[in-house]
């Protein structure tokens, strides 16, 4: 939420938060905010950046609201699935592929990551750019970052965001993103940003909100120095024998497909498994007490290092086969 309407709608409530208990109680934003100027500044980060990007700053009372208030992951393993790999989606999805298909071809030429990948990613992240976010990042950085619950990996992110702002990669009233500091269409945190995104359609910086070249090429230099491979996939539901050992289900357990045919995985038509040379799989089970198993591979590893939740992982897998190739 900009911070124009904050102060037309919520004046009173942004003055009191700075004594509110769900921030710091040992010390004034005012004087947060001037000991954050100087460490910033003494991370090289210019002064006259700090001073444009972190004018006027107050902190969010609906940030720590939605921080603290986060729901519970209630939803089932299938209902997850159903929801973020709906048919709509699929469709869209596409749809992205084939309206996409010459800038998908040149990524993957170079950073020799599968287009679909890439397109789920940019599908499941932002539902392909329509719902990217509308909070100023840096002022919700500041206050995630000046709430003790989590201050010191906000504050790292709030720097970040302002090495960003110095770079001139973007003006700080345009960091648009999440609550939390995600951003753009790709939700890049600002230090993901820093490492990983792409000025792909050569205008001179990556702008990962509005340059659809630029989310969809760092997405892949993402996966890309996350040790993607473009030689195989990422994994494939598995039907498992009664034997099966449930200790065998862990990322930690990694053996050859033939070992694991040998042990009586089959696909989940009922096929036999396909017997690549020097292809390792590991066995999980996205939800306990469930009996749906898949068998994954490297790249399922290089998804969860963007977001470790497995239900995400199978899910980007998941969208990327039905969209196709």
């Amino acid at each position: 939420m900009a911070l124009s309407i904050l102060r037309i709608g919520l004046v009173a409530a942004a003055l009191a938060v700075r004594f509110h208990p769900a921030f710091a109680a040992d010390q004034s934003f005012d004087a947060w905010l001037e000991d954050f100027r100087r460490e910033a500044i003494a991370d090289g980060i210019s002064p006259a950046t700090v001073d444009k990007a972190m004018n006027g700053v107050e902190p969010i009372p609906r940030v720590i609201e939605l921080d603290r208030r986060q729901p519970e992951f209630t939803l089932s393993f299938p209902d997850y699935l159903s929801k973020v790999v709906s048919a709509d989606r699929i469709a869209r999805g596409r749809k992205m592929m084939h309206d996409n298909q010459a800038l998908l071809g040149a990524i993957t030429r170079r950073f020799q990551v599968q287009a679909r990948f890439i397109v789920a990613l940019w599908g499941i992240e932002s539902d392909f750019g329509r719902l990217a976010g509308t909070y100023q990042i840096i002022p919700s950085l500041a206050t995630l970052a000046y709430d003790g619950r989590r201050s010191s990996y906000f504050r790292s992110e709030l720097i970040a965001a302002l090495k960003i702002v110095d770079q001139d990669k973007i003006a700080p009233q345009d960091m648009l993103g999440s609550w939390a500091g995600a951003m753009g269409q790709s939700q890049f945190m600002p230090s993901s940003y820093l490492r990983y995104a792409v000025d792909f359609d050569g205008d001179g910086r990556p702008d990962i909100w509005h340059s659809k070249a630029d989310v969809l090429a760092s997405a892949a230099n993402y996966l890309a120095q996350a040790g993607w491979r473009i030689d195989q996939t990422w994994g494939r539901a598995v039907q498992v024998p009664a034997r099966f050992n449930p200790a065998d289900a862990d990322l930690k357990v990694a053996k050859p497909i033939a070992a694991w045919t040998a042990e009586g995985l089959r696909r989940i038509d009922g096929g036999a498994l396909p017997l690549k040379a020097g292809l390792t799989g590991s066995v999980i089970l996205p939800e306990e007490g469930r009996n749906t198993a898949y068998l994954v591979y490297d790249n399922f590893r290089s998804i969860l290092k963007w977001n470790r939740s497995y239900f995400f992982g199978i899910a980007v897998g998941t969208l990327a086969d039905r969209i196709g190739d």
